[in-house]
């Protein structure tokens, strides 16, 4: 009777254990990475954390001014949480809605927003140096926000009707796109809205970048907007006094500068977690607009580093889903519609961050989905909506979604006996 003996496996190396457990989680998240609702899930959950922390922190941030101001620490809470309610059926409806119908609607959205823009500077109400609101009973309405969904729709569905035709010269495509993205930066700069401008140019930008525009073209459209923003500037003195509230805020920090340093005190005091939530000290009448341009110092106050660092990471894996869906989905359309929404949010989410940590000028643009504002939430939220759409037109996306069956919510009224049907329940 002989006996085999099997030579034992050799153990992994001090050296090469962790170069081994590296590949192991390298090749989890890539498997993870590589699935067809990867996007979809990334969309989903974080417009949700973003939203849900949004209307926490306008809850905190607004309480004791809408104390003073109504007598109801809830009141700008509850018209937030009115304009969530609102707002999130029609990313629902979005979601639903014909892929035709994105690139009909982004025509009379586009011609809506320009009158609207010109309505504005007749019968708008001027705040903060800044003509952008108009009053409807005891509601406000921002025209420029939904002028970035109409811009971001038509141009996408514009350029994407071009290039089907075939290989056309870039030159080609800038007519009509270029004037019609001047007209609205025009009027939105007539309002004295130099920050929602910039993000016009982010999107334009966005669009000729995804269908191959030179470099030079870029240095040269940056060009003319660094020099009309340098005459805006000079011409308003608010804007004179915010450039140099930027470039030393301290040195007039009872003035001009108060916004910016007080923004930064509050960032300052939170340290790495936070003085807990509802704890801010610069709410208490210190710290202008909490609620809505400088939440986020706010939010950096009561969470903390590790707080702001969580809503970077949000922004961050929100820009990458829809980069991954421009990237995924064979259409002109999506590609150049989804780049420019990415565009739009990511780009607006630095700007508004930048302000308040003093590496940007205050431009007065809100935080999407964080900070207050019904009329900047609903656009927002309707164009995460097309991207849901869109990541369903990922390669496996629909079959996956098929096979996941019913949703809890249809699921808990089939339970209830309220309609649908439980997949799988055998009838006796």
């Amino acid at each position: 009777m002989s006996a085999t003996t099997e030579e034992p496996r050799a153990r992994p190396t001090a050296a090469e254990a962790p170069s081994s457990w590296a590949r192991e989680r390298l090749a989890t998240l890539k498997e993870l990475l590589d699935k067809p609702l990867t996007t979809y899930y990334l969309i989903i959950g974080c417009s949700a954390l973003l939203l849900a922390l949004g209307l926490m922190m306008v809850l905190s941030a607004s309480s004791i001014e809408a104390m003073q101001e109504t007598g109801n620490p809830f009141y700008w809470f509850i018209k937030q949480s009115l304009s969530a309610a609102v707002s999130l059926p029609i990313m629902w409806l979005c979601t639903r809605l014909p892929y035709k119908f994105f690139r009909w609607a982004g025509y009379p959205l586009m011609a809506l927003s320009i009158i609207a823009l010109v309505l504005v500077l007749f019968v708008g109400s001027s705040e903060l140096g800044a003509q952008r609101w108009i009053y409807i009973g005891p509601f406000t309405f921002q025209p420029s926000e939904p002028a970035k969904l109409g811009l971001a729709l038509w141009g996408a569905d514009l350029l994407a009707r071009r290039a089907r035709a075939g290989r056309i010269e870039w030159r080609h495509m800038l007519i009509p796109l270029m004037p019609g993205t001047v007209i609205l930066a025009v009027m939105v700069m007539l309002g004295r809205d130099l920050g929602t401008t910039m993000v016009l140019l982010m999107i334009f930008l966005a669009l000729l970048w995804v269908v191959g525009a030179p470099v030079k073209l870029f240095g040269g459209i940056l060009s003319l907007a660094v020099l009309a923003a340098i005459i805006m500037i000079r011409v308003e003195p608010y804007r004179m006094a915010r450039v140099g509230a930027f470039l030393d805020p301290w040195a007039d920090a009872q003035g001009a500068g108060y916004q910016a340093v007080q923004g930064q005190i509050a960032m300052g005091s939170g340290g790495w977690f936070g003085l807990g939530l509802g704890s801010s000290r610069q709410k208490w009448d210190w710290l202008p607009h909490g609620e809505s341009d400088f939440i986020f110092a706010i939010l950096g106050e009561e969470l903390g580093l590790m707080g702001t660092l969580m809503v970077v990471a949000l922004f961050g894996l929100l820009g990458y889903a829809g980069l991954r869906v421009a990237s995924r989905v064979n259409d002109a359309f999506i590609r150049l519609v989804s780049a420019a929404i990415v565009a739009w949010i990511a780009g607006q989410g630095v700007v508004n961050m930048g302000a308040v940590l003093g590496v940007l000028p205050i431009t007065g643009i809100p935080l999407p989905l964080v900070s207050y504002g019904g009329s900047a939430l609903l656009p927002t939220l309707a164009a995460l909506g097309m991207l849901l759409s869109f990541a369903k037109r990922e390669p496996g996306a629909r079959e996956a979604l098929a096979a996941r069956g019913p949703g809890p919510a249809v699921r808990a009224l089939s339970w209830l006996g309220l309609g649908g049907t439980t997949r799988g329940r055998d009838r006796r």
